[in-house]
Order: structure tokens, then C-alpha cells, then sequence
């Protein structure tokens, strides 16, 4: 081991005692999931969801602290920091979770030097060692079952070694329903159940109302997801909701839009190489996301798209779509993200501040985003070459965020950013759809606004370039800088004129306040396109009426919680019970 000064062994060492406190932080809060949804205590899932994300933060800058009291050098050196890199390199050489920790360094180091000096001198731009490639066959994590005595006794085995503190409700039943299930779909070629084998993560993905057991079934080289949600049924009972055997379904489950999971993962790296076995299409950047490590995700994410750049040779662009007010977007065709940056001087008529529109994209990180808002991650001084800019990308931004840029011959340096998953503009959708694919987007759409407002979120501008559209068809809303809480709105109906004049003027004849939402309004989102116009009233004109949103809101301060499923309710089990169903009293 090479030796490195006192101060440089002082500071790595305060960083790693920092983060291994960090993740006992952060484990704690997850264990508590398991008592929260067996007594379905869904107000304190959201205090804890927020509590754990929030946690990073405060440990960095306590660490940051500390560091600065171990040592009388000039924490501003560089030199002392390449040395604490090297230093605690060593350090994590058998850490069990190295990756994690060099993203809290990247986190301490950039606190300090305010997100300048990044290198991989003097922090972990690229992993101190490369990742473990080898197939997984770690059965600390996960248990296998055979099949060898038939499909039932496996999936009753399953379900019985899940050991939740409340009963099954029905435990029979649920085993037939996912036989059922599974003997029509995925195991209908499966000749001889013997060869079947199942293998399960032990720890339990829990999220909003929802325990999911996550596994993958196995047999002829397949590997096939095995996704089983359960539910509280609020009387002290827990049951199987649906089973979910698709790769999609799965994506679905772990998706971008939703948020982050409770589950018990002392080595992360493991279940993220589990996962991506179920999920081969994920970015293992999007699986340390959905498993609550954001951070460490950013830094999956610099990483992968570094590596992009060096095999691809495309120009990153203005984003397709209807320019914002707020943000100039851009994007690198060939990688499936936007860039979002926001501008100096907003577009009229917008009147929000930066300051307020940094709190609104907080405000969703910490949000239940129930299948309807884009994760979306933040950076600082993110590096690019100045040759893959096209002229007119570098046009509008040295026009509209002057001041965010910081440019030589080499390179463009982005002082601050929003990174989200790209998805096609529903505006733009709805132009090539056909009727049958507008009415499904439409009632999509819908869906997404009564779902955010169910969580007390109102999109605000509602317009349809501020909603996408998933690769699996499903609409979900980017463009945060109106949102708000629901119950901060106040929603009226629009007064009668009692004159001609009031009946005609193109401006309101009754006062306005600032909260105040008039439904009846949001006809005016379809100007333009009657056909989407229609299908949306076919289904959802229920959202027209000031009654429906003041409904909610009394719903939503009464303390209700509503349930989200991020599947199709018309996949989920029937509940009459196995005796009733055969004919039992």
C-alpha cells in the first residue's frame, strides 16, 4: 500500500466512517418499511420516503464539516484531495459497497470545491475498479425453489417463507390465481413443471401501498420475471393483487416515473445485477435509482453516457416540440435523455423565478410520482465537447442561458442541468396517431392528471406539450415550473355574464386570484384537434367539473391516501375466495 500524508489518511478515513453512518442512516429508515405496511401506516411511508432521500444531504455536509476539523491544512488544496482519493481507494478496495461509497467522496469533494476541479485525479469520475461481470449465483440474496412437486406447492412455499407479521387473507386462493395465471402465459410451452425453477430475491420491494416479492422463473434458458404485488387489505390481512411475468410489466414496476423502493439491500451492486437479469433493458444507473440510491445513479448515468460518446459521433440538438417558456431543451439523438436548462429570462407570460423553479423540481424528487412524473436528476458543471453541439444548439443557449455557460474551443461546461428520460411530446404524438391510438392516448392523459391529483399534485399548465409519451404508451408529465399542491388550489366555477358586453369580452369580468383554477377551462388544452378533444370527454370530462377537484381535496385533507397501481386493473385477482369459487360454503 502506498503511503500518503497523515492529513490525506485523516480526511479519507472522516469520508468513509461518514458514509458507512450514511448507509446505517439509510437502512434503518428502510427496515421500518416492513412494520409500515403491516399496520398500513401510508402517511408515515411518505414521511419516510422523504426522510431517506433527505439523508444524503445532511450526512455530506455534517462529513464536509468534520472533515475540516481533522486537519489544519488548507482544505482547498488540491493536492491534499488527489491524496485522499488515492488514500481512500485503498480504503474501499474490499468494501462491500466500494461504488456507492466513491459516489459519497464525489459528494464531499464537490461540496466543497462547489461542483469545480471535476477529475478523475480528484474524484471518482470513473470507478476505482471495474464492476463484477461474472453470473450472479449469490444465494445470500436470493432462495430457489423447484418445481419438482408441482406448480402449487412451489408458489405456496413462496408465499410462506415471505414472513409478514399479518396473514395471508386467503392463501389458497392466491396460490390458484397465480397457477392460473402463469399455466395460460409463460409456462403454456412448459411440458413438465419438474423442470421449472424459480428463483426469489429474499427482501421485499416495498413502495406506497404495496409489498412486490421479485423473482425470475427459469427453464429452457429462459429467464422470465416473476413480479407478485401485495396488498394490505386494511382488516389485517395481506394478499397477491395480480402476478406479473413480462419484461415489460417489470419495467413498468421499476420505471423512471415512479418512486423510489424500500428494500433491504446491504450489498446494492447485488440486486442490481438480480434485476438486471429480469430487466436487461435498464440501465443500471435506472435500477440504483429505483432502489433508492439517486446519487449513486447520477453517477451511473456520467458514466454511461461518457462511455456513449466515445462510439458515437452524433450532435446534440434543440430538442423536437414546441420551445418552452422556461427551459431550453436539447438532446443526443442517439441516447434516450434530455437536457434541460433553464433560461436567464423566462418568456412572457410566465412570472416564476429560477429560484421557485429549482424548488418545484425538488418538490418532485420527493413526490409520490405514481407513474406520472419523469425522475429527473440535477448536475452541476456537466461537461460536453464543444464539436458535438450543433451551431444552433450553441446559438440558442449562448441566446437564452447565457449565464449557466462556460465555453473554449474544447469544451462546453453547462454550470447547471436537468437530466430526464426522453419521451415523444404528446402534441407531436397525436399528429401521426391513429383514432385508435389518440383515444388510448387520451384517456392516458386522463388518467395521469387524476392520478397526480389523487397524490395532491396539480400539473398547473395542463397543456399536451408538457406530457409524453412512454415506449410502453403511457403519458406522463415533465414540465414542473407551475405545478403545485393540490390542495393549494382553489377551484371555482366561472360566473355568469349578466350582460352582453361581459358575455363577449375577451378578458374576465370577475376577480382572479392567484390559486384560483376554473375547470371548465381546460377545453381550451384541445383547441385545434377535435378528435382527441372528443376522446378525452368520452372518458374524462368528469375533469371539467369544479365539484370533482374540491371532492379530492377534501379526500386528501381528511388524511386519504389513494391507491396507485402501476399495472392494468383489469389484471387484478378477483377476491372471492378458493372455497366459494369451487362451490363451499
Amino acid at each position: 500500500m502506498t503511503n500518503h500524508s497523515p492529513t490525506a489518511r485523516r480526511i479519507a478515513k472522516t469520508i468513509l466512517n461518514g458514509f458507512d453512518a450514511y448507509f446505517a442512516d439509510f437502512q434503518n429508515i428502510t427496515l421500518g418499511a416492513k412494520a409500515r405496511f403491516e399496520t398500513a401506516s401510508w402517511q408515515a411511508v411518505h414521511h419516510a420516503n422523504k426522510e431517506r432521500i433527505d439523508i444524503y444531504k445532511t450526512k455530506v455536509m455534517q462529513v464536509l464539516k468534520l472533515v475540516h476539523s481533522v486537519t489544519s491544512k488548507d482544505t482547498t488544496e488540491l493536492a491534499i484531495w488527489r491524496e485522499a482519493r488515492a488514500t481512500f481507494a485503498q480504503l474501499i478496495a474490499n468494501h462491500n459497497n466500494y461504488e456507492i461509497a466513491e459516489t459519497f467522496f464525489n459528494s464531499v469533494f464537490c461540496n466543497q470545491f462547489r461542483h469545480a476541479h471535476i477529475h478523475d485525479s480528484n474524484i471518482f469520475v470513473k470507478s476505482s475498479r471495474a464492476p463484477d461481470e461474472k453470473p450472479l449465483r449469490d444465494y445470500s440474496i436470493y432462495i430457489s425453489y423447484s418445481g419438482r412437486d408441482g406448480l402449487e406447492y412451489m408458489i405456496e412455499d413462496i408465499l410462506n417463507d415471505y414472513g409478514f407479521s399479518v396473514p395471508w387473507e386467503d392463501l389458497p386462493r392466491d396460490v390458484e390465481n397465480i397457477c392460473r395465471v402463469l399455466r395460460e402465459g409463460p409456462l403454456a410451452a412448459l411440458q413438465n413443471e419438474k423442470q421449472l425453477r424459480v428463483d426469489m430475491l429474499e427482501s421485499v420491494f416495498y413502495r406506497n401501498k404495496a409489498a412486490y416479492l421479485v423473482g425470475r422463473m427459469m427453464f429452457g434458458g429462459e429467464v422470465i420475471p416473476l413480479l407478485l404485488p401485495c396488498l394490505n387489505n386494511g382488516r389485517g390481512g395481506v394478499f397477491v393483487d395480480t402476478v406479473l411475468h413480462s419484461n415489460d410489466s417489470a419495467s413498468i414496476i421499476f420505471s423512471f416515473t415512479r418512486s423510489y423502493f424500500m428494500v433491504d439491500a446491504p450489498i446494492p451492486s447485488r440486486f442490481v445485477r438480480f434485476l438486471s437479469t429480469i430487466m436487461p433493458l435498464k440501465e443500471r444507473s435506472e435500477l440504483y435509482n429505483s432502489i433508492g440510491f439517486h446519487k449513486h445513479g447520477k453517477t451511473e448515468f456520467y458514466r454511461h453516457i461518457l462511455a456513449h460518446m466515445k462510439v458515437s459521433n452524433d450532435k446534440f440538438i434543440i430538442a423536437p416540440g414546441i420551445k418552452g417558456m422556461v427551459m431550453s431543451v436539447f438532446t443526443l439523438p442517439s441516447y434516450p435523455v434530455v437536457f434541460k436548462v433553464i433560461k436567464d429570462k423566462f418568456d412572457r407570460p410566465k412570472t416564476v423565478t429560477e429560484a421557485i423553479v429549482r424548488e418545484k423540481y425538488k418538490f418532485v424528487s420527493r413526490s409520490d410520482r405514481v407513474g406520472r412524473m419523469a425522475d429527473t436528476q440535477e448536475y452541476s458543471n456537466f461537461i460536453f465537447y464543444r464539436n458535438r453541439f450543433s451551431p444552433e444548439l450553441l446559438e440558442e443557449l449562448q441566446e437564452v442561458a447565457p449565464s449557466k455557460l462556460e465555453m473554449d474551443d474544447k469544451w462546453v461546461i453547462i454550470k447547471h442541468l436537468y437530466v430526464e428520460r426522453r419521451m415523444e411530446p404528446l402534441n407531436l404524438y397525436l399528429q401521426h396517431a391513429s383514432d385508435e391510438e389518440t383515444r388510448e392516448a387520451m384517456e392516458e392523459y386522463g388518467n395521469a392528471i387524476k392520478q397526480l391529483a389523487a397524490a395532491n399534485i396539480f400539473p398547473g399548465d395542463m397543456l399536451l406539450k408538457n406530457f409524453g409519451v412512454t415506449r410502453h404508451g403511457r403519458v406522463v408529465f415533465y414540465d414542473y415550473d407551475e405545478l403545485c399542491p393540490l390542495t393549494d388550489c382553489h377551484f371555482r366555477k366561472i360566473p355568469e355574464a349578466h350582460t352582453a358586453e361581459q358575455e363577449l369580452s375577451d378578458q374576465p369580468w370577475y376577480t382572479v386570484d392567484e390559486a384560483d383554477v376554473f375547470p371548465e377551462e381546460f377545453r381550451l388544452f384541445f383547441s385545434g384537434n377535435p378528435t382527441a378533444r372528443k376522446a378525452f370527454e368520452d372518458e374524462h370530462s368528469d375533469l371539467y367539473d369544479y365539484r370533482y377537484w374540491q371532492r379530492l381535496q377534501e379526500r386528501i385533507r381528511a388524511g386519504h391516501i389513494e391507491s396507485a397501481f402501476p399495472y392494468r386493473r383489469a389484471w387484478r385477482f378477483k377476491r372471492q375466495s378458493a372455497r366459494k369459487a369451487k362451490g363451499g360454503s
